[in-house]
């Protein structure tokens, strides 16, 4: 099939990166369409507020809106207060708990706020899934249950796993992937993006667009970002994640501790640069070049986005610093009174270890510096002063005892 440069163009944007593009045809004549009647492509991501921080992982599929956005298409960031209040049942091996109103609508609010520093929400049609669901009532949530089998329902992996495993499937999560789907009819979406984990539910959008008279929509599957770890996806839960709202120093910090290997994936996930600028930098770093250098460019390019490239400067030179031994130019001031005070309550106390046990095992372990100097006795009391405390390489405080 010949194609047009734009949308040729377009096409190898969709591509980059992704999963799966299905089906890649249709996707290509819808780009056509538009070419040719002027008319931009209706692009929906839906995301639940079940947690009020953005992470890089859900930028994975952000990136991919803002590329389509940038070729003159209509984004549309869905923000699934009402299935949130179903829970999403994808990988899960038991039944989500729901959040009450107030979570979601905080989670949604911290959700719309973050989304900024990724997409020109000026320009993008933001909605929340409650506009059309609520009003669905029971009877339309029964017309709508109407039109897919339980049959179909359950090959579903994760329905079906615990199926066999004699694990509790709730009605209600079968709603899930429906409201998902009514959700592509409501917005008479053209392609939807989601994580390798939610192509069942994308594909129940395809369905019931059919069901209710409309041309189906395509999907994009994009890989689920490994985390910090390297092995489980990027998740809050897991500890294993940089939140896109962490100060500059933070961020950069994190980025750096990732794997060799993991920077390339995250290289083509998460970086602006041209597949052919990453392939000439992996082939330096083959040819003898430190992999550090490459680290740090990520590390700046994903700092300076979610900052700017001032913040990303400064906290590259603060990460030069610490790793001299040297202390950070900002650090938290801390007061504190009962001096002469035993260390692991100064660390306690100064936020430096969540309790004083956890303090003692950093002090075992040669963690913890005052003024530079290695503490190794767990019974020393500092008296007034004013101290330098560091935990590992990260942490730090200035202690004022009285």
């Amino acid at each position: 099939m010949s194609l047009s440069n734009s949308v040729g163009r377009a096409l190898e944007i969709s591509l980059r990166g992704a999963d799966e593009l299905l089906p890649q045809d249709e996707w290509v004549r819808k780009l056509q369409r538009s070419e040719a009647t002027g008319t931009p492509l209706r692009i929906k991501f839906g995301l639940d507020p079940t947690a009020p921080d953005i992470h890089l992982g859900h930028t994975v599929v952000f990136n991919k809106m803002r590329q389509l956005q940038d070729l003159g298409h209509t984004v549309i960031p869905l923000i699934g207060d009402f299935t949130t209040t179903i829970g999403d049942p994808s990988g899960r091996n038991s039944t989500r708990p729901p959040l009450t109103r107030e979570q979601i609508e905080d989670n949604a609010k911290t959700y719309f706020d973050q989304l900024r520093l990724v997409l020109n929400v000026d320009i993008a049609e933001v909605r929340y899934n409650s506009e059309w669901s609520d009003p669905l009532g029971a009877r339309g949530m029964i017309q709508l249950a109407a039109k897919y089998t339980v049959a179909r329902m359950m090959e579903r992996d994760d329905f079906n796993k615990r199926f066999k495993a004699g694990q509790s499937i709730s009605v209600h999560e079968f709603l899930y992937p429906l409201m998902q789907g009514y959700d592509s009819v409501a917005l008479k979406s053209d392609l939807e993006l989601g994580g390798t984990d939610q192509k069942f539910n994308l594909l129940v959008g395809r369905h019931l667009q059919q069901e209710y008279g409309q041309e189906p929509q395509c999907i994009l599957t994009m890989p689920l970002l490994e985390g910090l770890d390297g092995v489980e996806k990027m998740s809050k839960s897991k500890n294993n994640y940089i939140g896109i709202s962490e100060d500059a120093n933070t961020m950069f910090a994190k980025v750096l501790s990732i794997s060799d290997d993991l920077m390339w994936r995250w290289y083509t996930l998460l970086s602006f640069q041209s597949l052919e600028q990453i392939a000439a930098l992996k082939a330096e770093v083959e040819g003898g070049r430190n992999p550090k250098d490459a680290k740090v460019a990520l590390a700046k390019e994903i700092t300076a986005r979610f900052h700017s490239a001032a913040a990303a400067d400064a906290a590259e030179q603060d990460f030069i610093n610490r790793s001299k031994g040297g202390v950070p130019d900002e650090i938290p001031e801390v007061s504190l009174s009962g001096a002469p005070l035993g260390i692991a309550q100064v660390l306690k106390q100064a936020n430096l270890a969540p309790s004083t046990s956890e303090g003692n095992r950093l002090i075992d372990g040669g963690g913890v510096r005052v003024d530079s100097a290695v503490i190794s006795d767990k019974a020393l009391k500092l008296p007034a002063g004013s101290y330098v405390v560091q935990v590992g390489k990260r942490k730090f405080a200035r202690v004022t005892l009285s």
